[in-house]
């Protein structure tokens, strides 16, 4: 990696122009598509014709997400939402790697299990949400339980593959040397399950945030973006629902790269399971 070095009169030099090219080539290549869309945006936005108020050109957008985020609208509404979120991801979660390893180690849970799974995962998550409502009312419960259901099947079956895709070879060497039962799971089974575990982790996370925003629209719940979008509806605010949507895409991608990209450093790449340098 190269970095900053010292002069032989001992001056600090600045960083090496490869690495401040790289970063400015990562910048440019995050910011040239949104730059190409948002030109895209205002140049149709002024040029089509089409109602303001239904299609709102950038500078409006963004005066009223940034009225929305000094006002605090848009926090209050977020934190709802990703308390909502986490909390129904960490209950798929739960279900997903008990149930998936229960599946991967006993037959007959395997064959009660799995061909359900199979039938309900196509089943978009949106077509639950009248269901649940009339099982949990307008509530809380009802997105929460949409999300969890929505993020656990992913995990389940991810959770499963995983466990049964462990090379036999090696619980055959590690059974040979003695090790076996809960150290053979932490040593053998897990370490070579994980890639699986974390794609199917992953999967659900992105499920649970679709259903969140999803469910909050329908459900009725006082705040989350879900209801800011449904109700900027109303009042045919464009430029508030894209002000949401603003937040929900960049959270949804801070969310993973933080969280599963931490994650895969400490424990996949750590471990030598993926193919990475």
């Amino acid at each position: 990696m190269q970095s900053a070095s010292l002069d032989p009169s001992g001056v600090l030099l600045a960083p090496s122009p490869g690495r401040l090219g790289g970063g400015l080539t990562l910048v440019r290549r995050a910011l040239l598509p949104l730059l190409l869309v948002g030109g895209a945006w205002e140049a149709f936005a002024r040029l089509s014709g089409v109602n303001p108020a239904l299609f709102p050109p950038v500078e409006t957008v963004a005066v009223t997400f940034w009225h929305l985020l000094l006002s605090g609208v848009l926090w209050v509404n977020t934190v709802d939402t990703l308390g909502r979120l986490m909390f129904g991801w960490a209950i798929a979660s739960v279900i997903g790697l008990v149930l998936g390893f229960a599946m991967a180690r006993n037959r007959v849970i395997e064959d009660l299990f799995l061909p359900l799974i199979s039938l309900l995962l196509p089943i978009p998550s949106l077509a639950w949400i009248p269901l649940f409502i009339l099982w949990f009312g307008l509530s809380n419960t009802s997105v929460i339980v949409l999300v969890a259901f929505s993020a656990a099947l992913p995990t389940i079956l991810n959770t499963w593959t995983g466990m049964r895709s462990v090379n036999p070879v090696w619980l055959r060497a590690a059974q040979s040397m003695k090790v076996r039962g809960l150290l053979l799971f932490w040593k053998v089974v897990l370490p070579a399950s994980l890639p699986f575990v974390m794609t199917g982790l992953r999967i659900g996370l992105a499920q649970a945030w679709r259903a969140v925003v999803a469910g909050e629209m329908i459900a009725a719940t006082q705040y989350g973006l879900g209801v800011l979008i449904f109700n900027a509806r109303e009042f045919l605010r464009t430029d508030v629902m894209l002000s949401a949507l603003l937040v929900i895409g960049p959270l949804g991608l801070i969310l993973e790269k933080v969280l599963f990209q931490t994650i895969e450093r400490r424990t996949i790449e750590r471990w030598g399971m993926t193919g990475r340098g």
